[in-house]
Parts: C-alpha cells; structure tokens; sequence
C-alpha cells in the first residue's frame, strides 16, 4: 500500500517533479513510483521498512520530503488537498477532449438539444481540468524560473510548445463561452484545433517522461 508518511519521514507529493533521484538512493527500497500519464511522484511502498537515515530528505532537490514533527499541520492538510484536486488532471484532461470532439461532431448536423448538452459536459470538464492544471503548473514554477535563467533545452522545447498552446485554448474557451452562441463559429474552429493540438502534444509530454 503507498502512503505518504513513515515512523521517520513525510512527503508532500505536490512538489514531487518525478526526478526519481530519491528512489535510486534509498537503501531499502522504500521508496516507489506512483501516477498515471502526467501526474506522476514518488510514494512511499513499504513504509515500514523505512530506518530513517534522510538519504531522501538530503537528496531531493525539491523539499518533497521533511521530518514529520516539523509540518505545520495548516500547511501539510492545504497539501493535501491540492494533491487530491491535482490526481484528477489526468482524467478531467481525457474527459475535456473527449467531450470537445463530442460537441465538434454534434455541431454538424445533429439537434440543438444534442449539441447543448455535449457543449454543458464540456464546459464542466474543462472547469475541472483548468483547475487541475493550474496546481500541476504552480508545483513546476520553479522549471519555468530556471528556464528564463539558463536557456531552453533541447528536451524542453516540446513543454514549451505545451504551455504556450494551453493558455491560447482556455483563451478561446472563455470567448466562446462568453461571447459566441451557436456552433459553426471560426472561435469554435480555432478552440478545437487548438484543442487537438493541444492533446497531441500533452500525449506527448506525458509519455516521454515515463
């Protein structure tokens, strides 16, 4: 069973960016893998076999890791909290495309009734998704400071692209949500190429860093 918590030391999985650096140096293989796509970070798999001798704690150049009488116990329930909301990033994600080709598809021919209510599933998915990724954008600031400092590399440019697409996509939500009424608009067309766009390259960025 993975846990977040041992006899010696805690974690705060939000700020995990899966370097793996923590589980090569464990000497006891306490420490394992946990995520789905994207949403990935170190959990503790056998909690118990923990001795307590802080390789993890020195070695993680994040601060994931921390001495449980030291948690500020407002501070460690937030983190949970945004950890549980941030888990669903994955599947708000799958669920705000597939609903987005649904609505694209609905607006072709079929009733205006089928349309509202993929275009209903759509938005409430997007919502959740959007908030999602904002806690997994926030957990990874600290990439996007260190890239204004020493430069773009080669591995980088595909999550790069990634973040300039995302904001352009929930631009053009907002203004077909706010400002278009009706299928068929060249708003909605952008949106869902963007969209499309967007899905590739999160497919991408996901599994390349398996």
């Amino acid at each position: 069973m993975k846990r977040t918590e041992t006899k010696y030391v805690a974690m705060d999985p939000c700020r995990c960016v899966a370097c793996w650096k923590c589980v090569d140096q464990c000497p006891r293989n306490v420490i394992g893998k946990a995520g789905f796509l994207w949403h990935r970070h170190v959990a503790f798999e056998n909690a118990d076999g923990c001795i307590g001798c802080g390789k993890c704690v020195k070695t993680c150049p994040n601060g994931v890791f921390f001495r449980p009488d030291e948690a500020d116990p407002v501070r460690r329930e937030s983190r949970s909290v945004l950890f549980r909301m941030e888990r669903l990033q994955p599947l708000a994600f799958l669920a705000s495309a597939v609903t987005g080709i649904g609505l694209h598809v609905a607006g072709h021919g079929a009733g205006h009734e089928l349309w509202h209510n993929w275009g209903v599933a759509h938005v409430l998915a997007s919502l959740l998704w959007l908030l999602s990724a904002g806690i997994h954008l926030r957990r990874h600031g600290d990439w996007y400071k260190k890239l204004v400092l020493r430069g773009i590399a080669k591995k980088e440019w595909a999550t790069l692209v990634l973040s300039a697409v995302f904001p352009a996509v929930t631009v053009t939500g907002i203004v077909l949500l706010c400002c278009v009424d009706g299928p068929d608009s060249a708003a909605g067309l952008w949106h869902y190429q963007l969209g499309i766009l967007l899905l590739l390259f999160s497919l991408f960025h996901a599994f390349r860093r398996r």
